[in-house]
């Protein structure tokens, strides 16, 4: 192949992961480039002269061998990651790219479970989460929030860095009203808190989750009923924050207790509460700002890892509004 540029896989079963089943992850790196990459033994190569894309296409190879020679599986959602979150080669080494994955990914205990970053701003939150106490993050539907902050939080109670996780959210309905549910306390407030057991349940088994929550070190906790406590050695998730009023933000935050994360997700464009009623989120971001040891990080319509139609629907709604 004339001014082909390629790379050697001298282990094949590396080569076969790398790949991916029919291929898979050898098309995505496709799509990326924009060039076609070819397989021959135990050759990979790209048909093209650009200096860019061959630095490009060294770069990605080399870093799904180290995550596969790591012991790590070489499925779509590293390989989307390896493409979209990493820096430029020229910027930093090997080494420091593997140091890069390493604390930008997140690890569930007693799983294999591992779950990457899809894109810069989601590898900034996992970063702000284990940078500092409190951390906002405010974007829209699909934009990974809820889903990295509950792996983070898995993360921390498993590996026993904190002795539980409590789940709050305000308790308003979007755009209609359920009457009152059946059940005691904690089952009125469950499919409020649906969104969370399902981001739960993409690492760790249903069944799991329930052992967690009847021992209490899951603990799901009104947003009402949260004034006096003190909340200690936690990870602590309030979710869909925009549906707060000022004075349950400000009762919230201040539960921080000794040993604490908070973490807060909210957002801004799909507010629920009643007409003339501030946003607790909105005027917690005004307040705090440039506070040390709070992050406020931002996720765009770029950070939608859902289907792709819903990127396209809120690109769409951000142009219409």
């Amino acid at each position: 192949m004339e001014s082909a540029f390629t790379i050697v896989v001298p282990d094949t079963d590396v080569l076969s992961r790398l790949c991916g089943t029919n291929d898979c992850n050898l098309r995505l790196i496709e799509e990326h480039l924009g060039v076609s990459v070819f397989t021959r033994g135990n050759e990979l190569s790209v048909s093209e002269n650009d200096p860019h894309i061959h630095e490009r296409f060294k770069y990605i190879i080399d870093r799904i061998v180290d995550e596969v020679e790591s012991g790590n599986d070489a499925d779509g959602h590293m390989v989307y990651s390896i493409l979209n979150v990493a820096p430029e080669t020229s910027s930093l080494s090997r080494e420091d790219l593997h140091d890069f994955f390493t604390k930008t990914s997140i690890h569930i205990p007693g799983t294999d479970r591992k779950l990457y970053p899809k894109s810069k701003n989601q590898a900034q939150l996992v970063h702000a989460m284990r940078s500092c106490d409190m951390v906002f993050c405010i974007g829209p539907a699909g934009s990974g929030k809820t889903y990295i902050m509950v792996a983070e939080a898995l993360n921390l109670l498993l590996s026993r860095k904190k002795s539980k996780i409590i789940l709050t959210r305000p308790v308003v309905e979007a755009g209609e009203s359920l009457g009152y549910l059946p059940g005691d306390l904690e089952q009125k407030i469950s499919p409020y808190l649906r969104p969370l057991y399902d981001a739960m349940e993409a690492f760790v088994s249903k069944d799991f989750i329930r052992k967690l929550v009847e021992a209490g070190v899951i603990e799901i906790a009104p947003l009402a009923y949260m004034r006096g406590r003190t909340l200690s050695d936690s990870v602590i998730i309030l979710d869909e924050a925009q549906n707060t009023t000022c004075q349950q933000m400000k009762m919230f935050l201040t539960r921080m207790g000794e040993g604490s994360k908070v973490f807060i997700t909210g957002d801004i464009t799909q507010i629920d509460l009643p007409k003339r009623t501030e946003s607790g989120l909105k005027h917690a971001l005004h307040v705090l700002q440039g506070i040390e040891g709070i992050r406020i990080m931002q996720t765009d319509s770029s950070d939608v890892v859902r289907n792709a139609l819903v990127k396209k629907i809120i690109q769409a709604y951000e142009k219409y509004e």
